[in-house]
């Protein structure tokens, strides 16, 4: 697998209508796959059933569900390294390979397609999906840093440490790789072309994702992963990092990623039936029972975002108060000091970015690949983030990823970030919740439409607390704020229950 590197630049622009056109999609469209994507072949009750009530969202941020969350992930990290154990190591590093034909081929192949309109009913062959074993489509990528200096090079980032942008866009290629092994086999090595194949896999979703522990240039990664659950057309594929000691001994989890996978056919693009999962061992049925409540707790949180029911009355409190001691004085000042802190509205936190799609870029069906669209959000999102509070910080967790659709090749990308919600604790004096918008503006019309929404949090882990606030001035902007306060009380909460599960001296100390 080659990767390239490439410099990026930003170009900073302050407007003030930021809240009143960003992240709009997010505020219209849950981050859940659709419907057809579901375990069986049930009604579609489940999707329209009534959104909780406002005042069930406060309960939802309680420490029961965080603390089922950070169980499911300790006992997935368990569960994983059991599996990967019993997987045959002759196909530990055979993954089906995205090797796009040459663009000119695919352009003479569009133009006699155009030419030729084939019939909306024309569907590819579809035989019964073979069962897999859920260690057939275990895939692993070392990374030896520890060991090649050469290779650690191209991954240093300025301050010494390793570009967790491009570590995310092989995660993005790893799960789909994982995906594809699914669906043709363990020894399978190319993936071929999709109407051969007749279908195709794309990222629907990517679960919040946490920081496990830091990242060490001294160390070798391994990337790792595999198919845990399929349902009727959707897969979830769960990647791991670890670094590794040189010598090999004392593996350490960095973070656990979870990605929904949806597989469609090459030419109806309506679902297709993924090959199911053969469960042998009980560690494997635990695996398949978490799979499943992955899925079902991605749609409970849809149900309780904010473009479908109203804050509850703890949020709407804390907003108002907030409103009081910070957003009430109207000036078009860029900034003012308030109660000792800099208030900074939040459409003057703006870091934008625009730039054509390239070719060289694309996946196996010639749209933008899904990875290198995490990368480009994540190094946009950081650079805002050491704007806004003025310095070096560190990456603490993904919050969410949303792909509502693909970017085509030739179209402009326009990335909007913006810093969402700020504040300090006691653990960080510096934590940041940061927003990138992901907008496709066809060249010819100037239409543009959202194709993705990334949510990450950075922290700073000593100095003094943060000395600005962002504070919204629009009610689009107030749900906004009052999404990455949900994701800070959220991870916060994550980090508290590992920390004291890992180190109970600590737990009763403080308690």
């Amino acid at each position: 697998m080659v990767y390239k590197t490439r410099l990026t630049s930003y170009a900073r622009r302050i407007s003030y209508n930021v809240e009143r056109g960003m992240f709009s999609g997010s505020l219209k469209r849950p981050t859940i796959p659709a419907r057809c994507i579901c375990t069986s072949r049930s009604s579609r009750s489940d999707a329209t059933k009534a959104a909780p009530a406002a005042e069930d969202v406060n309960a939802a941020l309680n420490s029961p569900s965080v603390a089922q969350e950070t169980e499911d992930v300790t006992l997935m990290d368990k569960l994983l390294t059991t599996v990967r154990r019993s997987s045959n190591p002759a196909f530990h590093s055979i993954m089906p390979l995205r090797k796009p034909g040459l663009w000119a081929e695919t352009l003479l192949s569009d133009a006699s397609s155009s030419s030729s309109t084939p019939e909306p009913s024309q569907k590819s062959p579809e035989s019964p999906p073979t069962p897999r074993n859920m260690t057939d489509s275990y895939s692993e990528l070392i990374l030896p840093f520890g060991s090649s200096p050469d290779l650690l090079e191209q991954y240093t980032n300025a301050a010494g440490g390793i570009r967790t942008g491009k570590l995310m866009e092989h995660l993005d290629s790893l799960a789909g790789s994982i995906a594809y092994k699914h669906m043709l086999g363990p020894d399978v090595e190319t993936l071929g072309k999709i109407h051969e194949r007749g279908f195709y896999i794309v990222t629907a979703s990517v679960d919040r994702l946490d920081m496990l522990s830091a990242l060490d240039p001294s160390r070798n990664l391994r990337l790792s992963g595999q198919v845990i659950y399929t349902g009727r057309s959707s897969m979830e594929v769960v990647v791991k990092m670890e670094s590794i000691p040189v010598d090999g001994a004392g593996e350490e989890t960095v973070l656990i990623g979870r990605f929904s996978m949806v597989c469609r056919d090459a030419y109806t693009h309506s679902a297709r039936d993924v090959n199911p999962l053969i469960t042998s061992t009980a560690a494997e049925k635990q695996l398949f029972a978490l799979g499943d409540k992955i899925k079902h707790r991605r749609q409970s949180q849809a149900l309780r975002s904010l473009s479908r029911v109203p804050p509850s009355s703890e949020e709407a409190q804390v907003l108002h108060e907030f409103w009081l001691k910070f957003g009430k004085e109207e000036t078009w000042k860029k900034s003012v000091a308030v109660d000792g802190k800099e208030r900074v509205w939040m459409g003057e936190t703006m870091v934008e970015k625009t730039m054509l799609m390239f070719p060289q870029e694309r996946n196996v069906h010639s749209k933008v690949f899904g990875g290198y669209l995490m990368r480009l959000a994540y190094e946009l999102g950081f650079t805002n983030a050491s704007l806004f509070t003025r310095g070096h910080v560190r990456f603490l967790s993904l919050d969410k990823i949303a792909f509502a659709r693909p970017v085509p090749i030739g179209s402009i990308l326009k990335l909007t970030s913006c810093v969402l919600h700020s504040t300090s604790t006691p653990q960080f004096p510096v934590l940041v919740h940061i927003g990138v918008k992901a907008d496709v503006i066809d060249p010819k019309t100037g239409q543009e439409q959202t194709t993705n929404d990334f949510r990450f949090t950075w922290c700073r882990d000593h100095g003094p607390p943060l000395e600005k606030v962002v504070v919204p001035r629009t009610y689009r902007g107030s749900m906004l704020w009052l999404e990455g306060r949900r994701a800070l009380q959220i991870g916060n909460a994550i980090r508290d229950l590992r920390t004291h599960a890992t180190n109970p001296a600590n737990s009763s100390k403080d308690s």
